[in-house]
């Protein structure tokens, strides 16, 4: 199976996040799973590849132009596949990709999140959306798309496209079904 890992390439994280994302990483390595990811070198980002690499895995890099020119590429990739932006990124992730987990992040992650979970709706691809809460991350973001279905502004139960890991037991449960 390939993982596509969208997640924060900030270092100054919650040292638990970076713990949580090497099991991640760690456990799809000795599974056989491949980790696809945005490419650089900084943060959980790093993290997950470092980890899966360390215990012989295959990681697919992404990589912006902007994050090239920067010289912010992982030197933990098997395959570098280079892009000029980052809509051009999502594109490419997603087609390499049958599972989607989101691990902490910012502006871009939630962009990640919310493109592939709109594609699901309208029916682009079937592929699992999983929300890894490591220590309540996403709490905010889950009450705020409840509220939205509370409001009548979801069509549907967004939890159909969007899956919730509490555990890392969850996202093997989940990721199992595949």
């Amino acid at each position: 199976m390939k993982i596509c890992v969208f997640c924060s390439a900030n270092d100054n994280l919650d040292p638990d996040y970076f713990k949580m994302t090497e099991e991640l990483g760690s456990w799809a390595a000795r599974n056989g799973h491949t980790i696809v990811f945005g490419g650089t070198d900084m943060g959980l980002m790093e993290c997950v590849a470092k980890a899966a690499h360390d215990n012989n895995g295959k990681t697919i890099g992404v990589v912006p132009s902007k994050v090239e020119d920067r010289g912010r590429v992982s030197r933990h990739l098997d395959v570098h596949i280079p892009c000029d932006n980052l809509s051009d990124r999502k594109t490419l992730m997603a087609a390499q990709s049958d599972v989607f987990i989101a691990l902490p992040g910012g502006i871009g992650t939630l962009d990640e999140i919310f493109t592939v979970a709109a594609s699901a709706t309208i029916g682009y691809h079937g592929k699992p959306v999983i929300l890894y809460n490591m220590k309540g991350f996403w709490n905010s973001l889950i009450a705020m798309m409840d509220d939205l279905t509370e409001k009548g502004v979801m069509r549907g139960n967004w939890r159909n496209n969007i899956k919730v890991a509490e555990t890392f037991g969850d996202i093997k449960e989940i990721t199992g079904t595949l």
